[in-house]
């Protein structure tokens, strides 16, 4: 099954900028913050402010992945979502914040 790449527009910290993602991780991340109660700007800058290297796509992707590999109590490895929200900003830890 082949997902086309679709870029979108997002406005993220009072700035417009794209990302480029198939319709499963669009879906997954709109989700995400439905079910955590925050805005998808919101989540996706909370993601760009923990990405540590790589593009934000690539970033959202494995936000995405993590999220559903930890709730289906997969190992995950390799994702950007941050484990101890400790380290993360008061208002990134509530939107990163695992359910």
């Amino acid at each position: 099954m082949k997902s086309a790449v679709i870029k979108r527009s997002i406005v993220i910290a009072g700035h417009k900028t794209s990302v480029s993602l198939e319709d499963a991780f669009w879906s997954g991340l709109k989700e995400i913050a439905l079910n955590r109660r925050a805005t998808l700007s919101d989540l996706v800058a909370a993601i760009d402010s923990e990405r540590q290297n790589g593009n934000l796509s690539s970033a959202i992707r494995l936000f995405v992945l993590d999220h559903y590999q930890a709730r289906n109590g997969e190992r995950g490895g390799g994702g950007t979502a941050p484990r101890d929200v400790m380290m993360v900003p008061a208002r990134a830890a509530s939107v990163l914040r695992p359910e």
